[in-house]
């Protein structure tokens, strides 16, 4: 196994992992699996109906992340094609590894939100904002870097550095400007649950 794929398969480990205790601590606090308002028009194989031993208020479904079928073969392929730039394994991992509403979650800097798709049309809705996000990085001549959470703090982001895989917290617009890991398996390892 080469050492790329060690890593993919470290951070999809770790993902798994996360997102299991995030779905227990929830459960723990409040006797159930999260919920969340369903949307006709924007369903996610995330949902799972209400049944009566757990009934939901009207209009929400629980929910919970689903590993996204190989058979849906999302990809950043034509990001890469667009953006003339090979993104981070660690992203394209990250980003097509499961579908999720946000998990909030706890580190050393304070709290933020993993961000995820919720469908397949959020993923590409996912796509232009990572395109608009690296477009203006290569306009302020800043190197690339792809968010893949945001915090408590108003325009205050937690991204990958593309070419080193690296870790930073930076604010939109600007320079990253604190490196917090090495690598996104090595800080999602580091986070705990937040149940709001």
């Amino acid at each position: 196994m080469t050492s790329s794929n060690q890593a993919n398969e470290h951070l999809v480990q770790m993902l798994k992992q996360f997102s299991e205790q995030y779905v227990a601590a929830y459960q723990k606090i409040h006797g159930c699996l999260p919920a969340v308002e369903h949307d006709k028009e924007w369903p996610s194989p995330c949902e799972l109906h209400a049944n009566e031993q757990n009934p939901l208020p009207q209009g929400e479904v629980y929910w919970q992340p689903v590993v996204i079928e190989k058979s849906e073969k999302l990809s950043f392929d034509n990001v890469e094609s667009a953006l003339e730039l090979t993104l981070h394994e660690d992203i394209k991992q990250y980003f097509t590894f499961f579908y999720s509403e946000s998990l909030h979650a706890q580190c050393d800097e304070g709290e933020l939100s993993l961000l995820f798709s919720w469908n397949k049309n959020d993923f590409e809705r996912l796509q232009e904002n990572l395109i608009g996000h690296i477009l203006m990085k290569k306009r302020l001549k800043q190197k690339e870097t792809i968010f893949f959470a945001v915090t408590d703090e108003e325009d205050m982001i937690i991204s990958v550095d593309n070419t080193s895989g690296s870790v930073w917290v930076e604010r939109v617009g600007c320079k990253p400007h604190k490196q917090i890991s090495d690598s996104l398996a090595q800080f999602i390892s580091q986070l705990t649950p937040v149940i709001k």
